[in-house]
C-alpha cells in the first residue's frame, strides 16, 4: 500500500501495460525494468501474473512480451459502450416521449444487467432505477432479452449454474420455466417482466444488435403496473421493438446482416 492508499502492485501492473502504448511489437524484461524503474525480478513477477490473466502474451521464440488478446477485448468493450451511448441517446429520448414511460439501456455483465443509460418518465408516479445499477438477469425484461439471444451453450450453462433467487412470489425460479420463457422471447422478439423483481412493477424490452447482428444490449421501458397492464404492454411493445431496431441501425446493423451468433 502506498502513501496515497493505492496498491503498489496494481499501480505497477498498470504502468507496465501502459509501457506498450509506444506501439513496439514486443518488449523484454530488461527494457521494461529500465522504463519502469523496477528490478527485473519484480517485472518478471508482474509479467507472469498478467500472462496468466491473458493481458500479456510471451513469444516462445523471441522471449519478448506483447499485449494479450484480453486487452483487445477490453478495448472493444469500451468502444462498443461508447458507440452504444452515442447511438442510443436520441432513440431513448424519442421512446420516452412516445411512451411517456421511463426508458433505459441495459447490458449484460456476468449474470447481471447493468443499466448504462436511463431517462425518467415525466409521470408523478414513476420508477427510480439509477444508471449503473445492477439487477439479476432472470427477473427483468432486459435480462431476459440479453439471455435469450446468447448462444445456446451459454444459455444452458447459465440455466445449469444459476440459483434463480425469488425476489417476489412471481419471480421465475425454475430453470425449465425460464428456458421456456426465453423461447417465447425469441419467438416474439421482445420480453416482459411483471411483478418479478418488484411487486407492482412491469417492464418490456427488445434487443439491440451491433453491426454483426449480435445482441449487445437491450432497450426497455418500465412503469408501475397500475398503468401498464397486459393491453398497454402489447400496445407499447411495438414502439420498444422499433426503438431497438433504430439503435441497431445506428450501430451499423441491417436485417441483411443476419441474426448474429445466437442460435
Amino acid at each position: 500500500m502506498t502513501a496515497d492508499g493505492t496498491l503498489s502492485s496494481v499501480r505497477n501492473s498498470a504502468r507496465l501495460l501502459k509501457a506498450f502504448l509506444t506501439r513496439e511489437e514486443e518488449l523484454g524484461v530488461s527494457e521494461l525494468g529500465r522504463r519502469l524503474g523496477l528490478a527485473k525480478s519484480n517485472v518478471h513477477r508482474l509479467l507472469t501474473t498478467l500472462v496468466a490473466e491473458g493481458l500479456i502474451e510471451r513469444d516462445p521464440h523471441s522471449g519478448g512480451y506483447r499485449l494479450g488478446i484480453v486487452v483487445f477485448e477490453l478495448g472493444e468493450a469500451v468502444r462498443v459502450h461508447l458507440d452504444l451511448h452515442a447511438a442510443a441517446g436520441p432513440v431513448l429520448a424519442r421512446l420516452r416521449e412516445e411512451t411517456h414511460e421511463s426508458s433505459q439501456i441495459g447490458v449484460l455483465d456476468g449474470d447481471e444487467v447493468v443499466y448504462v443509460d436511463r431517462l425518467e418518465s415525466a409521470h408523478t408516479l414513476r420508477l427510480f432505477t439509477e444508471t449503473g445499477r445492477r439487477v439479476p438477469v432472470h427477473c427483468t425484461s432486459s435480462g431476459k432479452v440479453l439471455l435469450a439471444y446468447r448462444p445456446e451453450d451459454e444459455r444452458e450453462a447459465f440455466l445449469a449454474r444459476a440459483a434463480l433467487p425469488a425476489l417476489t412470489p412471481h419471480t421465475i425460479t425454475d430453470a425449465d420455466a425460464l428456458r421456456n420463457e426465453l423461447l417465447r422471447v425469441r419467438a416474439r422478439g421482445w420480453a416482459e417482466a411483471v411483478n418479478e423483481r418488484e411487486v407492482g412493477v412491469a417492464s418490456i424490452a427488445a434487443p439491440i444488435r451491433d453491426v454483426h447482428g449480435d445482441v449487445v444490449a437491450a432497450i426497455s421501458i418500465g412503469s408501475p403496473l397500475a398503468r401498464f397492464g397486459a393491453a398497454a404492454r402489447r400496445r407499447q411493445s411495438r414502439a420498444v421493438v422499433e426503438a431497438g431496431e433504430a439503435v441497431s441501425r445506428r450501430l451499423g446493423w441491417s436485417p441483411e446482416t443476419g441474426l448474429g451468433k445466437e442460435s
